[in-house]
């Protein structure tokens, strides 16, 4: 006989072990021993604890059955108890085939009550434990409600309860799992049960026989009990065909070991070619097909109820309930599918756990979720599709409206240069008139000697040539062109702007300071657009010098030349930049010129930008603005001054 006592509110809790080979006075000593310890543990609590319920608990661990059904009734007792409860727990019924004289097991039950003291309740959990307390019911506190849970009917049959007794059983009706197998499997010829050797099995198996007879003619039935567990695995393995398993209940071998339940059921799915049924809920999801199962949660849960009526003082011959029986058939759907039996065999009312769920069912969450963000990623596509496509038309217009407006702002540049070109022109011209006015009286004078016509005529040559390249300069900055990148010169298109604007400079009175360094400065641009922008450039820096007096208007126009790139600057001392334009200084149609159109800087920085530089403006610390334009180098100088050099 296998003992544990334990105690809910004892601290660890506190069990007392009682070795299964110990008898008499060794025994007895070693029965003390745990009742001095447990005995000192539970007056430590007994001001807290105030209803006392001994459990008398037919196996130790590792059954299925009893283990889920005392866990669920403690909870469910707990809950619903007006006072805390204390339980004592003790098994009565052997682990393996050694077990202790039952005289002292009852000695040691009494001994944990010392001082006179008694339970409130004892509950016998199952059939070995209910024989048991009837059989020492006179020494086990007769006076103490006893309540018998779990137990089989057929236990109670030929022992009446007593009237301070009471009993929630059931009624197994495994002959109606025998009808679930061939319902499910109508081919079936051999069932195999497993029961085991213990108390339980041996009863099953005296019981079972009288029920099982009915169905002779259609089954042959064989008891696994004479094998040990490996024997009976390897007998699994290689079942005839048409057979099914029947699983009872286990707990001890032929060779007397102990097995736990889960711990025989796994063993049994992995190994037998057979399929597996069982009575009980608790198997459900352990490998079992299924059948008409009695739910051991609603037994906890009544036999819950009847013992806080008795706690609650109700006479146990009063409280009376019928037995429980199996409910409706329940399956396992992946058994169903492992051995591959069709739902439309199963009984009428079937449930059906355990079902895969369908890809929607699994995923519905995620699918939805999926589908609604391609929903709005779609949205989003088409409207960043339409926002694209209205972006380019704009830019097209753009593009359109710049170009336009670029030669418009040319030909307004332009319209400021008839008096500089008027006045450069003049020049070389006047030259030439007087040139031939010379050369006519020198021939009339008969002074003309070949070297001295070779000379004049040399003269108005060049100023010929000079007078052309003014024309050619003014016509291409009138002429409307598309970007052309070439390597060019920087400091060649710098000079060459500043001459564009060199007369109405002079007739503005400013100075003009140039610091270009003397080596050429190559980039990869368009020379007559990059030349629009420094003209724009240096023709604001004039007009914001209108107001400022002519001793002080200095133009200064440098570059800074670094390994990677450029940077030209045009500094004026004008009035600066207004602090309300700041940041949108180059954006379309932004001013500060009474009559001027705002696109100027916009087309500056447009052409800029498509040079792969930047642009910006800052006010000086003494008075003006400084515009700073930020070009790459080109790779191509050695190149160039290669070539000038071979020419």
């Amino acid at each position: 006989m296998y003992i544990l006592a334990q105690s809910k509110h004892l601290v660890g809790p506190m069990r007392c072990f009682i070795p299964q080979t110990v008898t008499g006075p060794t025994f007895t000593r070693a029965v003390l021993t745990g009742l001095l310890v447990l005995g000192a543990a539970a007056n430590g609590v007994a001001q807290s604890v105030q209803r006392q319920v001994l459990v008398l608990q037919s196996l130790h661990r590792g059954n299925l059955v009893l283990d889920n059904f005392t866990t669920n009734f403690r909870v469910e007792l707990d809950q619903r108890a007006e006072q805390p409860v204390n339980f004592v727990q003790v098994f009565v019924g052997p682990t393996g085939s050694v077990g202790a004289p039952e005289r002292s097991v009852v000695d040691f039950i009494i001994s944990t009550f010392p001082d006179g003291s008694k339970p409130d309740l004892i509950v016998a959990i199952a059939g070995p434990a209910a024989v048991f307390a009837h059989k020492y019911r006179k020494l086990l506190f007769p006076d103490t409600p006893l309540l018998l849970a779990a137990v089989d009917q057929r236990y109670l049959l030929g022992t009446p309860l007593g009237d301070n007794d009471t009993a929630v059983a059931v009624d197994n009706d495994f002959p109606r799992t025998i009808d679930d197998i061939l319902q499910v499997l109508p081919q079936t010829r051999k069932v195999f049960v497993v029961a085991g050797t213990g108390q339980i099995g041996r009863f099953w198996r005296r019981e079972l026989e009288e029920p099982f007879s009915r169905f002779r003619d259609r089954l042959t039935f064989e008891w696994l009990d004479n094998l040990s567990l490996s024997e009976m695995l390897r007998r699994c393995a290689s079942l005839p065909d048409n057979s099914a398993i029947f699983y009872l209940t286990f707990g001890t071998d032929a060779a007397g070991a102990a097995y736990a339940d889960e711990r025989v059921l796994a063993d049994l799915r992995a190994k037998a070619n057979a399929p597996l049924f069982a009575g009980q809920s608790v198997y459900l999801g352990a490998g079992i097909v299924g059948g008409s199962r009695l739910t051991i949660d609603d037994l906890s849960r009544d036999t819950a109820d009847v013992a806080v009526r008795l706690l609650n003082g109700e006479s146990p011959g009063s409280v009376r309930v019928p037995p429980r029986v199996p409910g409706q058939p329940i399956f396992d759907w992946r058994e169903l599918q492992r051995w591959g039996i069709a739902e439309s065999r199963l009984p009428a009312g079937s449930v059906v756990r355990y079902r895969a769920p369908s890809l929607w069912q699994e995923y519905r969450g995620m699918m939805l979720g999926a589908m609604g963000a391609l929903a709005i990623q779609a949205l989003l596509i088409i409207g960043l599709l339409y926002q694209r496509r209205a972006r380019q038309r704009a830019e097209l217009d753009s593009r359109r409206s710049l170009a336009l407006a670029a030669d418009v702002s040319r030909r307004q540049t332009m319209s400021a240069f008839t008096s500089a070109i008027a006045h450069e022109l003049g020049q070389p011209l006047t030259s030439m008139i007087h040139n031939a006015q010379a050369l006519q009286m020198m021939i009339a004078a008969d002074r003309a000697t070949p070297e001295t016509i070779g000379e004049i005529l040399s003269d108005i040559r060049s100023e010929g040539i000079q007078a052309t390249q003014i024309i050619d300069r003014h016509r291409t900055m009138l002429r409307s062109r598309q970007l052309d990148k070439k390597p060019v010169d920087l400091h060649t298109v710098i000079s060459e702007s500043l001459a564009l604007v060199a007369h109405d400079m002079r007739a503005r009175q400013i100075e003009a300071i140039v610091n270009l360094p003397s080596n050429p400065c190559i980039i990869s641009g368009d020379q007559v657009l990059l030349a629009q922008v420094l003209v724009n450039l240096v023709m604001n820096a004039m007009d914001a010098m209108a107001e400022t007096p002519p001793a002080r208007r200095r133009l200064t126009i440098g570059t800074e030349v670094r390994a990677a790139d450029v940077e030209v600057t045009v500094r004026d001392t004008g009035t600066g930049l207004p602090a309300q334009i700041n940041g949108t200084l180059f954006m379309p149609f932004v001013t500060t010129k009474a009559n001027g159109l705002g696109i100027g800087l916009t087309i500056a920085r447009t052409i800029v930008h498509a040079h792969g530089g930047t642009i910006d403006a800052r006010n000086n610390p003494e008075g003006g603005a400084t515009f700073i334009v930020t070009l790459r180098r080109s790779d191509t100088p050695r190149i160039l001054s290669g070539q000038q050099g071979a020419v």
